[in-house]
């Protein structure tokens, strides 16, 4: 199994795919829960036979060989003269003997050695080195089998990859002897977690020629760019659409050069404008519609986080209430459990006697004071705790120390410091959060505090070697001319003249610009800093005239407050008086409206339900006749069945006692018959016999024949009077049960007549 990835030359290396590589890669992230890698893993390899020591001894000091073997007697005790555990020097090693403890670099060394010797001397043959078989479709085939390491969890097959068929052991070719053998090319397996489609750029755009008095509708598109308009949606569509029938429009209108269609154009100008200017304010529409959907959804999110800002807190708080509670409860119990336990030791002893002490009793109880004395009673468990201590020669010893810290890493005497990662300041949407932007805030202010007040003001040092100061530079001289007459001599001096004047009018009113604009300051100043004596009087009697109307307007705007807030008071007086009684008449209106509304539609109700009441009270005297009719009919008809039943019964027994005694009576007369017929028998001959039988069966036979023709005789006869009675009973409830069915029906016309009739009042006295 591998841990490490090594780069060696290609033609000594054997085919590995990339997916090996990739799980060498990642089993190299194990290595700290591997130690002896460095001995048993072929690809572990170090740089030196000095960090194959400290590998050595890093993996000795991380696999500690003490051993705690748990005594079952005392497991569970915290008691230290019966310990849990007892503590033994392993004698095992984990690395078996036959592999071997010293570094590989030595063959490395001895194969570069005759390397070297090889180019030195031409005569010399390297051994030939035999690669063992990888077997990626044998034994080794689990170490071919991977899965890609995706961002996200998806069933995948195995991605397989195997070998090229067997071939001989390779052998390494003779090498030059005037320069050393370089690789040329090292193949490494990449993988990555994007897509060609994610690094793909815009669209190439050829170029294109236009012919000659064309114009192609695509350039009318060349607008248009991948990202802003392309690939074309709906709105785009349209935008092309509009386009179209635009120009179609601006080929039907009339030309400039005719005069007759000038107003036709105007006309048709004016209705594509307000065509346009329709289409502007619907798209304006929908863009404000779009805006306050954002808007909406804006609102919305912030809600959402405020109630999730909320919600945090209130767990929060919830959270620390809990702690407090449960904190609160275990206090509670520990006092509970610790007032009970007081309780019970009382009540033990509760007439206070001395008890003497039981030593069998404490030595057989393993929760007395001999296994678990309390400190509370001047016993200290743990006074002797340092004779349990494992002393160690590298740990308690300076020279231990010393050899120790000379075969550590270098990572644990020089610590590495990693930068914290920078606090997080903005919210999920990219906005500044809001004690971000007060602690930046507070830090400016903080900042400008400490600068103004570490300030020290710069003393004006003295110039330390003296300086010249400017000499601004001479006017130039105006130049002159040379007069050849007195008349232009005095026009230049005319002209001269003019120009001073000038110049001092300009001066002039500077100085009285000047003093305008500071007006307000000269006064200031000359308040401030008169210092002659009829200026102070002036200024004072100023004052006092100025105090004076001040008072006097003081006392007139407060004269006119008074009688503004008086009219105020009485003014609002009236008008709340007026808008109280104005206002209850309204509410007492509206009351009496709705009051009168809830009367109408009471009254209107009431009558709905006289009238269906009365109706139900119809239907139901009805239907309590037809009850009564039915069930004068029933008890007729139950009379009767009773009449019958028990004239049934009546003629049942009286059938049933002369039936008894008619067997009786023929039990009695077949006793004697049989005496006598027994008697003539034993004295009868055969001729008596048939005569007797042929007697027999002729009164036996003719009397039925008889009867049953009588019997025909009386049913044809009874037949005629129930058919009769039949055809009068059923013609007379079928009249009755008309005549019913004709009354129901007009009971209930007469009933809804009624209730229109009711109906039709009702609407018109409302």
């Amino acid at each position: 199994m591998s841990h490490a990835v090594t780069i060696e030359e290609p033609q000594a290396q054997p085919q590995v795919s990339q997916t090996q590589c990739r799980t060498r890669l990642r089993a190299g992230n194990h290595i700290s829960n591997r130690v002896y890698d460095f001995l048993y893993d072929p690809l572990f390899i170090v740089s030196s036979e000095k960090d194959h020591t400290q590998a050595n001894v890093q993996a000795t000091l991380i696999r500690s060989r003490l051993r705690k073997v748990p005594r079952f007697k005392t497991m569970f005790s915290n008691l230290i003269h019966y310990p849990r555990y007892s503590l033994y020097w392993s004698k095992s090693d984990p690395v078996p003997p036959f592999i071997s403890r010293e570094w590989k670099g030595h063959e490395e060394k001895h194969r570069e050695a005759l390397r070297q010797l090889a180019i030195t001397d031409t005569s010399f043959q390297i051994p030939r080195e035999v690669y063992e078989d990888p077997e990626v479709t044998g034994k080794n085939r689990y170490k071919y089998f991977e899965r890609p390491f995706l961002p996200f969890f998806q069933q995948m097959p195995f991605s397989v990859v195997y070998a090229i068929s067997k071939a001989e052991p390779y052998t390494f070719p003779p090498t030059s002897t005037k320069h050393l053998s370089i690789p040329s090319k090292s193949t490494v397996g990449t993988q990555t977690d994007y897509r060609d489609a994610d690094v793909q750029t815009d669209p190439y755009s050829p170029e294109y020629v236009v012919c000659q008095d064309s114009i192609p509708e695509l350039l009318t598109l060349a607008t248009l760019t991948w990202g802003r308009g392309l690939p074309a949606g709906q709105a785009e569509v349209e935008m092309i659409e509009r386009a179209r029938e635009k120009r179609v429009w601006e080929a039907t209108l009339p030309a400039l050069s005719d005069t007759s269609q000038f107003e036709k154009r105007r006309k048709m100008m004016n209705e594509m404008e307000r065509k346009e200017w329709a289409f502007r304010e619907q798209e304006i529409e929908k863009l404000q519609e779009i805006r306050l959907e954002v808007l909406k959804e804006l609102l919305r999110k912030r809600e959402e986080n405020q109630s999730e800002v909320n919600m945090k807190h209130l767990n929060a708080r919830w959270s620390k209430l809990q702690e407090a509670k449960e904190a609160k409860m275990a206090k509670i119990q520990r006092t509970h459990v610790s007032t009970i336990r007081k309780l019970v030791g009382k009540g033990k002893n509760i007439e206070g006697k001395l008890e003497r002490r039981n030593i069998i009793k404490d030595y057989s109880d393993y929760a007395s004071q001999v296994y678990g004395p309390l400190s509370r009673l001047g016993c200290f468990p743990d006074n002797n705790s340092e004779d349990f201590v494992v002393k160690n020669y590298y740990l308690n010893t300076y020279e231990g120390l010393v050899e120790l810290e000379s075969r550590l890493p270098d990572f644990v005497t020089q610590p590495r410091i990693r930068a914290p990662k920078p606090k997080v300041i903005t919210t999920k949407a990219g906005f500044l959060k809001r004690a971000a932007r007060l602690d930046y805030e507070l830090a400016e202010v903080h900042k400008a505090l400490l600068d103004k007040k570490n300030k020290i003001p710069e003393a004006r040092k003295p110039p330390r070697f003296l300086q010249r100061n400017p000499i601004p530079q001479p006017r130039l001289p105006t130049p002159t001319l040379e007069m050849t007459s007195n008349e232009e001599e005095e026009i230049e001096m005319a002209v001269i003249y003019l120009q001073k004047l000038l110049r001092g009018r300009v001066v002039q009113n500077m100085m009285f610009e000047g003093k305008e604009k500071r007006l307000e300051l000269i006064q200031e100043l000359r308040t401030c800093h008169a210092l002659q004596e009829d200026e102070k009087l002036v200024k004072k009697a100023e004052k006092q005239v100025t105090l004076a109307l001040q008072r006097q307007r003081n006392l007139h705007e407060h004269k006119v407050s008074l009688v503004e807030n008086h009219l105020a008071g009485l003014e609002g007086r009236a008008l709340a008086d007026m808008f109280d009684f104005l206002s209850k008449e309204l509410v007492r209106l509206q009351e009496e409206r709705r009051i009168h509304a809830f009367v109408m539609l009471a009254e209107r109700q009431r009558r709905v339900r006289e009238a269906e009441e009365s109706g139900r009270r119809q239907v139901e005297k009805q239907r309590l006749r037809e009850e009564d009719e039915i069930f004068k009919e029933v008890v007729k008809v139950h009379h009767s069945t009773i009449s019958s039943y028990l004239e049934d019964i009546i003629l049942n027994t009286e059938a049933n006692t002369a039936e008894e005694q008619a067997r009786a009576e023929i039990e009695k007369m077949a006793e004697k018959i049989n005496d006598i017929a027994y008697e003539m028998e034993s004295r009868r001959t055969y001729l008596q016999s048939e005569e007797i039988v042929a007697e027999l069966v002729y009164s036996f036979l003719i009397p039925e024949v008889q009867k049953y023709f009588v019997k025909e005789k009386v049913r044809n006869a009874q037949r005629k009077h129930i058919l009769a009675a039949h055809q009068i009973i059923h013609s007379y409830t079928e009249s009755m049960v008309q005549k019913r069915l004709t009354e129901a029906q007009q009971d209930e016309a007469s009933n809804a007549a009624m209730l229109l009739e009711k109906e039709t009042q009702n609407e018109n006295n409302s």
